[in-house]
């Protein structure tokens, strides 16, 4: 009996130790800060998001990252104004390029990336940044505002197979618009029933345009020197390239397919020979297309001088809101400083399709061989750092951007149906832009 009370007393030892683990277990549990990740990323983008913040959360013990689905980027950036504004804000929201403005002229609202950086004793020097990338998120006096997590900017897809049946050389892309002119006929003869199209024609066919022919798309500076701004996307160049576009469509030469990416069907079922697209439609593409294609750089004027210049980004950056604790801003950080590494970002590169935001992600992405055996994956990064930005081609910042594009769509709508010329089109399109930009500006003078 003596020996089973000893036993006894010596299981019960071990469970009351197995509870004061379990306890101090659940106590560090506990302990962790929980940082909420509001995101716009639905999809297999979705998917890798969650992987993104489940591999931070396994590799340090403070903080969790939760990260959170709000829909679409203009659902996400209304679902967290109108948490923040109500107490219940996320720590960090995921904000499309064209909010930029809206988010910069939310003072308050916003801790800027390089205070939560500097305060939580991360080194964060945005020159380790490609300048293309880090420019458009960036004050006149070169501090970042918001985290640039997926950057992408619009190539060209084309089709080896059509291009080969054209008779023309399925490794060399029309490099100039003078080369496409040339190119789509030979395309339309050989049977292809749309030769060009494009996505996200206002991003594609005018701001990234304008950047590449080093051209204003706005004064001051595209708006990165006031709200004040106003929009000059109607010179002779841009009326000039719409024109010609115009011209090819009535031909049957060049196909609108929608206003977002609503053409990537076309060029992946074989329709289209010649599809201009962001760069993170690359994951779509190769899953879907049946066919030999390439990637190549965006077509430019060879009679501009100057051009290529750049290209500019799209994508979303990472902003972190006002009203939050010590111990999430330091959360916030070591997220920041997480999502810099160049082995995270390479990664997020090879499987999303967007940029690596680094000059050290791009080399060790080129070191893996993913280019090697991804032939065209580097076009984005090497168009994007052609030169050094100018003011034309550091990127865009607009208020009411996302009503603006909305305005252009409109009016190249009339231009490809034949109901308006370039110039009427584009004129039309600034003047309803200029008055957005006026009400932007009403509503946000201090």
């Amino acid at each position: 009996m003596k020996s089973t009370g000893k036993l006894a007393r010596t299981a019960l030892a071990m469970l009351a130790a197995s509870a004061v683990c379990a306890v101090s277990s659940g106590a560090l549990a506990a302990d962790r800060t929980e940082i909420q990740w509001w995101h716009a990323m639905g999809g297999r983008l979705g998917e890798l998001v969650k992987e993104i913040a489940d591999n931070f959360n396994k590799g340090q013990d403070k903080y969790t990252v939760v990260a959170v689905n709000k829909g679409n980027y203009s659902e996400t950036l209304t679902a967290a104004m109108a948490a923040y504004r109500a107490g219940k804000g996320p720590t960090i929201v995921q904000v499309f390029e064209v909010g930029t403005a809206t988010m910069m002229a939310a003072k308050g609202a916003i801790v800027p990336v390089y205070k939560v950086m500097h305060d939580a004793g991360y080194k964060f020097d945005p020159a380790t940044y490609i300048q293309s990338v880090t420019g458009y998120y960036t004050t006149t006096d070169g501090q970042m505002l918001s985290f640039p997590f997926n950057s992408s900017t619009p190539v060209m897809y084309y089709n080896k197979d059509a291009f080969k049946k054209a008779g023309l050389d399925p490794e060399n892309p029309p490099k100039t618009w003078e080369e496409m002119a040339v190119a789509l006929p030979k395309l339309k003869a050989s049977g292809v029933a749309c030769p060009l199209t494009t996505g996200w024609q206002s991003w594609v066919q005018l701001e990234n345009f304008s950047a590449l022919h080093n051209v204003p798309f706005a004064t001051k500076s595209n708006g990165f020197g006031g709200i004040d701004t106003q929009l000059v996307f109607n010179g002779p160049l841009q009326v000039r390239h719409i024109g010609n576009l115009a011209k090819w469509a009535k031909e049957g030469l060049f196909v609108y397919g929608g206003r977002k990416d609503e053409s990537a069907a076309k060029f992946v079922s074989g329709e289209c020979a010649i599809f201009m697209q962001s760069s993170a439609g690359y994951a779509t593409v190769k899953t879907q297309a049946k066919f030999n294609w390439g990637i190549g750089m965006l077509p430019y004027y060879a009679d501009v001088k100057g051009a290529p210049q750049n290209s500019i980004i799209g994508g979303a950056s990472l902003w972190v809101l006002a009203k939050h604790s010590a111990a999430e801003y330091k959360g916030a950080a070591a997220f920041f400083d997480y999502l810099s590494a160049p082995e995270t970002q390479s990664w997020w590169h090879k499987n999303s399709g967007y940029l690596p935001i680094t000059p050290a992600a791009y080399e060790l992405t080129k070191v893996s061989g993913f280019y090697a055996a991804n032939p065209g994956t580097d076009t984005s990064v090497k168009q994007m750092t052609l030169h050094t930005p100018t003011e034309n081609s550091k990127g865009l910042r607009l208020g009411n951007f996302v009503q603006i594009r909305d305005a252009i769509d409109e009016e190249l709508e009339g231009v490809w149906a034949g109901k308006k010329t370039a110039k009427e089109a584009l004129d039309t399109a600034v003047e309803r832009g200029n008055k957005l930009l006026r009400q932007f500006e009403r509503d946000n003078k201090r």
